[in-house]
Formats: structure tokens, sequence, C-alpha cells
């Protein structure tokens, strides 16, 4: 199977495609199931769930793997190199979803071995935290008892597999702040109330939230990436726009983020007597592992990697919309390492030298098939 996923993986990079734009991809997973035998619908407009029966009555577990790619100039020379200008596969997609249609073939020719029913969701838009809330409005999660997805992690070496429980990717969120003051000639502040100086203090003052709200427990980031406010060197803004995005682990810290976001933003401007207003929204959930589905995940990765191939990794504060299935049903993701510096795959992930270890492919494969037989005989 090995030589099969990569040809897959290598097909997949060289045509990226973006979010619920995955044309292409699409149709070439479509045509492999058809090839394997496998049954398949199509959902969220470039969306595949595939089925697989076993033959012994039993639950239902779900594998997952995302197929979109990033907005990304690649600068590899390998002879697979995007052959769309400005996108690539920058974050190990087109792997996840040459294993699972691996895991599908190699499932299906195991049908007597598994005790209940195999769903494979080959998601788009990812990238974007669409992907996993259309397949859901469209009936993916109906039935599931169990969801397991994996990411190509290029800080974690090939041969090594990270997936225990509890918190392990952040619930990453969006806002957006609009400051009004009152512009006027730079000259005379006395008769304004300055955008810039709203905003920025507005900004400083996010920084205290994670140092002197939160309990140091808990792990918060807020980040403010964009502030845009001003027209000339001599006039004092009427408007500021802040956007920025929070990162936490803590559900329920998270569930309180606008508010205290909010009383910071409005008390700072009442302060500067401005008027300042929050828009704060909602976009991936934390990804929390179950604890069962963790033991049977590193049960699979002992099986065939011995304990050395169990490693214990930090939660990283990346987002990841996979935990929308999980708020479902219990589950488990796992981080699967694709770094080797002595194949050049040794760069993170969105940076255009990104490659992955092909290595990685097979572990990959294995655990998703694997994870499937043995959550559905032991449950």
């Amino acid at each position: 199977m090995k030589d099969y996923v990569i040809d897959l993986r290598r097909e997949f990079h060289s045509k990226p495609e973006s979010s619920l734009k995955e044309f292409n991809t699409s149709r070439r997973i479509k045509e492999e199931l058809e090839k394997i035998g496998v049954e398949y619908r199509e959902c969220a407009t470039t969306g595949v769930i595939a089925t697989i029966k076993g033959n012994h009555p039993g639950k239902t577990v779900a594998l997952r793997g995302d197929m979109d790619a990033l907005s990304v100039q690649e600068l590899n020379t390998v002879e697979y190199k995007s052959q769309v200008s400005g996108m690539m596969h920058a974050c190990g997609h087109d792997g996840h979803t040459a294993m699972l249609i691996g895991a599908a073939k190699v499932l299906n020719e195991l049908r007597d071995e598994i005790h209940g029913t195999v769903k494979l969701f080959f998601q788009p838009a990812e990238e974007t935290a669409q992907g996993a809330h259309a397949m859901i409005n469209d009936g993916a999660m109906e039935g599931v008892d169990s969801i397991f997805g994996i990411h190509l992690w290029a800080d974690i070496e090939t041969g090594k597999v990270s997936v225990e429980e509890g918190p392990r990717m952040a619930g990453a969120d969006w806002f957006k702040i609009e400051v009004k003051g009152k512009g006027g000639h730079g000259s005379a502040p006395q008769q304004c109330v300055d955008a810039v100086l709203v905003s920025s203090a507005i900004v400083m003052n996010l920084q205290s939230i994670v140092s002197r709200e939160i309990h140091p427990n808990d792990s918060l980031v807020v980040t403010v990436g964009m502030l845009n406010s001003g027209s000339r060197f001599n006039v004092i803004a009427e408007n500021g726009y802040i956007e920025g995005t929070t990162r936490s682990f803590n559900p329920e810290l998270r569930k309180q983020l606008p508010e205290i976001i909010g009383r910071v933003v409005e008390n700072t401007a009442k302060t500067y007597r401005a008027q300042a207003s929050l828009d704060f929204q909602f976009v991936t959930a934390p990804v929390i592992n179950d604890p069962k589905c963790s033991a049977i995940s590193e049960k699979v990765v002992e099986d065939f990697l011995g304990k050395e191939g169990i490693l214990k990794f930090e939660k990283v504060t990346g987002g990841e919309d996979f935990s929308h299935f999980m708020e479902l049903a219990p589950g488990a993701l796992a981080f699967v390492g694709c770094r080797n510096e002595e194949k050049n795959a040794c760069y993170p992930h969105h940076n255009g030298h990104f490659d992955i270890d092909e290595d990685a492919l097979e572990i990959g494969t294995r655990l998703y098939t694997q994870y499937a037989i043995e959550y559905l005989q032991n449950s």
C-alpha cells in the first residue's frame, strides 16, 4: 500500500486546490473509491463520505482527512511541485487525503474483521474552518459513535506519534474592534478625540488580560494582528480598526472571552472620551482528546511502532475544525511525525519549503486502519 499512497499524495500535492474549490481532488477521491468498490456520497460542496460496512454488527467509527491547500507559493524543486502558481499543500492535507484513501482500500479488504461500520470523511475547507460545520450540516455525524483524525506534524520526527488525552489544539477565535473618536487638525488635539491613541491604548490593555486576569494554569493567547487608523501626518484620526485572534484550551474560559475583551475595549475607549465596539466570533473549539479513544490509539501505535513510537508532545496553539466533530462524539486527533532533516522535511507548516518525509504516510495509513478495527472490536 505504501507506494500507492505515496503516488496519490504526490498527485494531490502537484494539483492543490483552495477551500471549497477542491473539485479535482474530490473527483479523484471518488474515482479511487469506485475502483476499490467502496460506496460514497457527496456532501458539503466538495466533500465525500465513504462507508464500509463490516460483516459483523457493531458501532460506527468515522475517520477524517482534510484536503484543501493554502495560498502559499511553493519554493521546493521536487518533481511533484505544485503546478498552480501561488497555491500549495503546505500543511500536509495532501498526505491526509492519500492516507485515508489507502485506509479505505485496506479496510474494504478486511470487512470480515470489522464489527460495525467505518465512515471516511474527506473534508473540504479546513483552512477556513468551514468544512467540518458544512459536513455536519449535511448529516455526516449521524449515527457516529467515535471520530478519529490525523495531522502530519512537522515538529515531530518520523516514527513518532503523539495522541495523548486532553487538550491538544487550541480553540481559535477572531475579533474585530471599531473605534470612534473625533477627527481634527494635528495642531489642536484639545478639539479632538484621537482614534490612534485610543486604538493603541486598547491594544496595550488587551495584553494585561493574560498577565493579570487569567489563572496562571490556563493557557491563553490574545494577539492583535491588525491596527489601522489615520490618513495623514497632521490629521488626528477619527476612526480606528483592530483585528485579532484568541487561542485557548479551557472551554469555560473561552466562553468568557467576549465579556472580558468587551469590557476592556469599552472602558479603555471611555477613558479617552471615545467609543468602541467589539465583534467577537467563535471559530473553532479546542481539540480535546477523549481518554478512551487516546488509549486505543496509543495501543495501536505501540502494536506496530513499539513503546518508543509513542511521544508525549506539548499541546499546540494552532486551531483545527476537527474539534466540531468531537463535540458530537468522543474521539482523538493524532500528531503523526513527518520530520526528517536528511530528506529536507524540516520546515514549518505554511512555509513555502514545507514537505513531508513520505515514510510517515505508511504510519498514518496503518493508524487510520487499525484504530477503526480496534475501536469497533472493543466497544
